[in-house]
């Protein structure tokens, strides 16, 4: 669950979010005693519990987590150290590589964006093993649309990635006079080749919050390690 003592939990007390929220874990908890669920039950929130409301300065965002054994962790694109990296995130790689001149990584744990302030948000938190888009429908758009719309409200300056038709349709709820909404193509094989590479977003992100007197993101994480 979303730490207590977290801005998110408070902001959703505030709006009584809590309980239909508990209704879909409900449902989540009863599919994985019939079959196997990703990702596991302490990372679901994982994105929540690692960019706190207040923290956020870049919104990724993706549709539901990976669907194979041991790919997701709670963050939108990301999977853990020793996973072989997807190819969106490949691309996603490669795009930094144009935009930065970094060699890609050979992990694709995303969790060094995370702790600096990238939301790695997937509009569905939960997927039954090798079926996508398996959670759909249960509540969970509900969820991560208001996420977005308190975001919108809250916050000031936020960047705003929407990569592909999906995350697009949540631009309703952004204002875009305070934050920076950036969109392309999504970043997969299928259509990366379309507008994602050389879009320049990682760098047109950290020009808008080092123009807003913000720290901008290491994208390269090899520095972390």
């Amino acid at each position: 669950m979303i730490q207590p003592n977290s801005q998110w939990f408070q902001l959703f007390q505030h709006y009584k979010l809590l309980y239909p929220l508990e209704k879909v874990i409900e449902f989540v908890q009863n599919r994985r005693t019939v079959t196997t669920v990703f990702p596991s039950e302490n990372l679901v929130f994982n994105a929540f519990n690692s960019t706190d409301f207040n923290q956020v300065k870049v919104v990724i965002i993706g549709q539901d987590p990976y669907h194979g054994m041991g790919q997701a962790h709670g963050l939108c694109f990301s999977v853990p150290d020793g996973i072989s990296l997807p190819p969106s995130l490949k691309n996603i790689y490669q795009e930094l590589e144009l935009e930065y001149g970094v060699k890609m990584p050979e992990s694709g744990n995303l969790q060094y964006w995370a702790n600096q302030g990238v939301f790695l948000l997937n509009t569905l938190l939960t997927v039954e093993q090798g079926s996508p888009l398996s959670h759909a429908q249960i509540g969970w758009e509900s969820f991560t649309k208001i996420c977005i719309q308190l975001l919108s409200k809250h916050r000031n300056n936020v960047v705003f990635l929407l990569w592909g038709s999906h995350a697009q349709k949540l631009s309703q709820y952004i204002d875009n006079q305070k934050h920076l909404v950036l969109k392309t193509v999504h970043p997969s094989p299928l259509s990366a080749y379309r507008g994602f590479m050389g879009c320049n977003h990682f760098k047109m992100a950290n020009d808008y919050l080092i123009k807003h007197n913000l720290l901008p993101i290491d994208w390269n994480f090899q520095a972390s390690n």
